[in-house]
């Protein structure tokens, strides 16, 4: 068997993938009042040669990324408003991996996620029917249309419009086409009343997973833990008495959250800042999206490289440095309920008090906290009916 036989039937593994992002547009149809990419605008796209010399650059230093399997993420503002951008580059990547015998060919994944407004395209669809089978798509919706359209508004209108119906005519579609498909559904202060019922209705919908959080950034209002807290429990109550439970997910309840790490062995980072890459239109290369100028409100961007003079391993040093301990105040060392408590690096950049990445953000702080108390409420009324249905099939 020949070395080239053996790398083609070299499977997906997504646990150890390496994750590259390609910025392709800054525009979006969308203002959503949480999005984090605070410098939309749509007059920066991705240029073809900027892309094809990324992809000539990381593809030819195959030794500096030696992840046996890698993601390539399309991200925008919307990626889709650049389709045809993707669709060369897309082609162009299976070409030269297979040219090259690189050891990702046949081991990736293209990734997106879409505001969905333009899914139904011919374009998409055709781009979708070509890359069937190394494809990832996820479609934000929020919720009921109320809370949906309370942040996800149309750009430039007056009075705002919102986006639900121009997204639930695709989830049919992108359902049929990815069963398994999630959707990730963001929090912010205004929508916390509106939690229960859009989980239940995304499920109506036929979405199994969805991946559920808070915005990191520091927005809460005094006694927004509270509410959150009681609309989880709300929540709970509704999985459980319906049975949703038993087919359909949802990423705020966990049996792995709420319990003290400890410091040596529980001290790993969050994220992947620093082992991911993401490419701007101009190639410059950063340690994730979230230092790219326009997803940053204070700080001046963290650039590690670019397509012509490649990687600064210098610069990238203090990213593959981090971890827990070293950048969490001595309350969250110690937190009783420290597991599931996440964080976004470029947020906490952003946040900090000078240009450090090693300050952690507490702003979610209460949030999760609130989040702990709920998830063992629905744990432990859980446990309680699934001992009852055992007991009732054992007497039987």
């Amino acid at each position: 068997m020949n070395q080239y036989y053996k790398k083609i039937r070299e499977p997906w593994i997504g646990g150890v993938a390496k994750s590259i992002t390609f910025i392709v547009t800054k525009d979006c149809q969308l203002a959503c009042k949480y999005c984090y990419l605070v410098g939309k605008n749509s007059n920066e796209r991705m240029p073809w040669d900027i892309a094809k010399a990324a992809i000539d650059y990381i593809l030819s230093h195959e030794n500096d990324f030696p992840e046996k399997s890698v993601v390539w993420d399309f991200i925008g503002g919307e990626p889709f408003l650049e389709i045809e951008l993707i669709d060369k580059i897309c082609d162009y990547l299976k070409t030269e991996m297979f040219r090259l015998n690189h050891h990702w060919f046949n081991s990736y994944r293209f990734s997106f996620s879409t505001n969905g407004i333009n899914y139904d395209s011919p374009k998409v669809q055709d781009f979708i029917s070509k890359n069937k089978e190394h494809l990832s798509i996820g479609i934000t919706i929020d919720g009921t249309k109320r809370k949906h359209d309370l942040n996800r508004i149309w750009k430039g209108y007056i009075p705002e419009r919102g986006s639900y119906e121009d997204v639930v005519k695709n989830i049919p579609l992108w359902l049929r086409q990815f069963p398994g498909g999630g959707t990730k559904v963001t929090i912010s202060t205004k929508d916390i009343p509106y939690i229960k019922e859009s989980v239940i209705h995304l499920y109506s919908l036929g979405i199994r997973e969805i991946n559920i959080n808070v915005v990191f950034e520091n927005v809460w209002k005094e006694g927004d833990d509270l509410l959150f807290e009681q609309q989880l429990i709300e929540l709970a109550d509704a999985i459980i008495e319906g049975r949703y439970y038993k087919d359909f997910a949802c990423s705020f309840f966990s049996e792995y959250i709420g319990k003290p790490m400890d410091p040596e062995s529980d001290n790993s980072n969050w994220c992947g800042a620093g082992k991911m890459l993401a490419i701007d239109a101009n190639g410059n290369f950063y340690p994730c999206t979230r230092f790219a100028g326009y997803a940053l409100r204070e700080k001046k961007p963290i650039i590690i490289g670019n397509i012509y003079d490649g990687i600064d391993k210098n610069r990238l040093r203090p990213f593959l440095t981090l971890d827990r301990t070293t950048q969490s105040p001595r309350e969250c060392i110690e937190c009783e309920v420290a597991t599931g408590c996440a964080w976004c690096q470029g947020e906490n950049y952003d946040a900090a008090d000078t240009d450090t990445i090693f300050q952690r953000s507490t702003a979610i702080c209460k949030m999760h906290k609130a989040r702990v108390r709920a998830n063992n409420y629905y744990w432990y009324r859980l446990h309680q009916v699934l001992a009852q249905e055992e007991s009732e099939v054992a007497s039987c």
